[in-house]
């Protein structure tokens, strides 16, 4: 791959000028409360997004939803003289796992070369090289291609209301490039797992726990019966996990448990995979064991899987080429966890994963950001755009 030239250097060096700028604009948007069903505050970290590409001459619009925050849409559209190529499109979500209250709690702060701070690296910072590098785009070059960006507002719950958006758009790109954050040694996500999330509600019968407990049907039996079996689908040589991560249910202790509740996790890394295994949960839920009690399957979220192509190992392959040229280490994993990079790659785009910022320990109070990555990911985002030409 050759060294930087023309354009490019004036791309680049901007791009170095700017660590500074961007994470002046990391710490405004951590400090913005933006949870998934945290509208207004999902909205927020939009309208400074919207705000800093207005500056830049990039153009942006909202495209309203009434439960979560709007989707943003933004393009650098001025391409090179007779370019005819399909668009790129840049990824990344503005909604974040964490409560009302925690921006206040835990401010972005840096210490030891790490930022800190509530979806500091996943993905406010790579929501940041993306507005970054579009700026970049429309100030100094004319692409081959032209260069679409979606903000979006849900992927935390497997993005209800941006999946039909991200796949109609990824329908028409030549590449995608999902800005989650990079992994520690320079990872950039080439595959990674589907999702199911789904919630199993049972109906028993409450009857005194002294007196009559024959009378009673134990909602919370019929569910631990079934949790014993759902567990047992996991196959993890396989690729394959089904957690139940929350359970609720009863009365009182003293009361047979008239309902209960429990949360499945289905992980899987190929859709028929995660189709067989989705019959098999239907065919527990659907099973008694206490007779007379009842219960009904829900499915409450959905992630398709990042199944690699050769189209997109080509990608890959061409931006660790460009990353390498600029000093980067690059390599490929894959994640168990759920991206809207595939709802991109299950719309036939080549699509790689966590080229933002290189970070960590995401959902949790331990959260960081690598501060010294966030130039050298922005260039080697832009400088494998400019070069598409290659692959």
């Amino acid at each position: 791959m050759t060294a930087p030239e023309g354009t490019e250097i004036l791309v680049l060096g901007w791009l170095a000028s700017q660590k500074d700028a961007m994470l002046d604009l990391v710490r405004v948007l951590v400090d913005i409360d933006s949870g998934t069903y945290d509208k207004a505050g999902v909205d927020a970290v939009g309208e400074q997004l919207r705000a800093f590409l207005a500056a830049h001459h990039v153009a942006s619009s909202a495209i309203a939803n009434d439960r979560f925050g709007d989707a943003i849409w933004a393009q650098v559209d001025a391409v090179a003289d007779g370019a005819a190529n399909a668009p790129v499109l840049l990824l990344g979500h503005r909604d974040t796992v964490f409560p009302a209250g925690e921006a206040r709690r835990r401010p972005f702060r840096i210490a030891q070369g790490h930022g800190a701070g509530p979806g500091c690296c996943d993905m406010k910072a790579g929501l940041v090289i993306n507005a970054f590098v579009l700026a970049a785009l429309a100030r100094f070059t004319a692409p081959s291609s032209p260069v679409t960006a979606l903000f979006t507002a849900d992927e935390e719950i497997g993005s209800p209301s941006s999946k039909a958006l991200i796949k109609e758009t990824a329908r028409t790109a030549r590449a995608v490039f999902n800005s989650e954050p990079g992994r520690p040694g320079g990872g950039v996500v080439t595959g990674r797992k589907g999702g199911k999330f789904m919630r199993i509600d049972v109906i028993g019968k409450a009857s005194h726990a002294g007196n009559s407990l024959a009378d009673g049907i134990s909602a919370i039996e019929e569910l631990a019966r079934k949790i014993v079996k759902l567990h047992a689908l996991t196959d993890l040589p396989n690729g394959i996990s089904c957690n139940v991560g929350t359970v609720a249910g009863g009365q009182t202790v003293n009361t047979v448990a008239p309902h209960a509740t429990a949360e499945v996790d289905l992980r899987f890394i190929r859709p028929e995979e995660g189709e067989r295994a989705l019959a098999a949960i239907e065919a527990i839920v659907a099973e008694t064991h206490v007779p007379g009690a009842r219960a009904s399957l829900e499915i409450t979220g959905e992630f398709e899987p990042l199944v690699a192509s050769d189209a997109s190992q080509r990608l890959f392959e061409h931006y660790a080429a460009c990353a390498r040229s600029l000093g980067q280490t690059i390599e490929g994993v894959f994640a168990g966890g759920c991206a809207d990079s595939g709802f991109a790659a299950s719309a036939g785009a080549p699509t790689i994963c966590a080229v933002g910022p290189i970070g960590g320990r995401a959902h949790s109070p331990e959260e960081y950001l690598d501060v010294d990555s966030i130039v050298p990911r922005a260039q080697a985002l832009a400088l494998a755009i400019m070069r598409l030409d290659a692959v």
